[in-house]
């Protein structure tokens, strides 16, 4: 590493951590309509902004996940619900991805392919 250079492998990664995130501030309506676009598109709502802006995007999809905060008392809360002690955190999951997928599967927006 000569002069104080990053090794190749973490040059990539130091370009990640100068990007900047920043939020707008706008109409419900507005941001629905964004986030709507987005979801029928595939493609999350930052990435529909990066397209709109004419910025690069990311031509392969990241993995597609749902995401939740989960607090000790809302696994304590869940547990109850799924009579699973709060600690055993992984068999909550599973028990939440169930009722997710029960949900989701018989949703109005649920299309077969």
């Amino acid at each position: 590493m000569p002069n104080g250079e990053l090794p190749k492998k973490w040059q990539q990664s130091a370009k990640v951590v100068k990007a900047v995130q920043i939020a707008f501030d706008m109409d419900s309506k507005l941001q629905y309509s964004i986030r709507r676009s987005a979801l029928d598109e595939g493609i999350s709502p930052s990435e529909k902004i990066r397209d709109l802006l004419e910025l690069p995007t990311h031509k392969k999809p990241k993995r597609p996940r749902l995401t939740v905060s989960l607090s000790a008392d809302d696994y304590i809360q869940l547990g109850l619900r799924y009579n699973i002690a709060a600690e055993n955190q992984l068999d909550i999951k599973k028990c939440v991805i169930e009722e997710l997928t029960k949900f989701a599967t018989y949703s109005e927006y649920f299309e077969e392919e």
